[in-house]
């Protein structure tokens, strides 16, 4: 394998990894600042309310996007044990 290929192979590795991961994550952050500013509003600083709504918005949100997570993941997978033309 030359260094070119897995190279692209590793970024192909990371881009895929972070479109998988990115939908969850933009959820938790949306979620954690409506919470966030509703404890600046209400001045409610409990540690634990962070947490709760945040890890029901993600199991939520993962259970909505597991067809297109999985859809993605076997594409990858696809690609990557597929025989290589090498030249």
């Amino acid at each position: 394998m030359e260094p070119d290929m897995a190279l692209d192979i590793g970024r192909h590795v990371l881009m895929t990894a972070l479109m998988i991961c990115l939908p969850l994550l933009c959820v938790g952050l949306v979620v954690g600042v409506l919470v966030s500013i509703l404890q600046a509003v209400t001045q409610v600083q409990e540690m634990t309310l962070t947490f709760v709504p945040k890890i029901i918005a993600m199991v939520f949100a993962a259970a909505l996007l597991m067809p297109w997570i999985m859809a993605k993941l076997m594409e990858f997978a696809t690609e990557m044990f597929s025989p290589m033309v090498v030249p």
